[in-house]
C-alpha cells in the first residue's frame, strides 16, 4: 500500500517534471494557470541543480540531472521502506 502511493506520487512528480521542461521550448504555455502551477512546484527542486551545473551555451542540462537524481532518490526511499516495513 505505501509502496504503491510512494511510487505514484513519485511517478507523478516526474512527469509534472517532464511536463515543465517541455514547457520551456514555448514561451506562451509558461505563462497559464498550469504554467504558474508546475513553475512553483518544479522550480525549487530544479533551481538546486541548476546553481550547480551551468548551461552548456543554450542548453540546460540541469533538468536532465534532477530526473536522474529523482530517480535515485526514489530507490533510495524504497530501501527506507524496506528496513521499516
Amino acid at each position: 500500500m505505501i509502496y504503491t502511493l510512494v511510487e505514484t506520487a513519485f511517478l507523478v512528480y516526474r512527469f509534472m517534471l517532464i511536463g515543465y521542461i517541455l514547457m520551456s521550448w514555448i514561451p506562451a504555455l509558461q505563462e497559464s494557470a498550469v504554467g504558474k502551477f508546475l513553475e512553483t512546484v518544479c522550480e525549487p527542486y530544479l533551481g538546486f541543480f541548476r546553481k550547480f551545473i551551468p548551461p552548456i551555451g543554450m542548453i540546460d542540462i540541469s533538468p536532465i540531472v534532477g530526473l536522474f537524481a529523482l530517480m535515485f532518490i526514489q530507490q533510495g526511499v524504497y530501501i527506507v521502506l524496506g528496513y521499516f516495513l
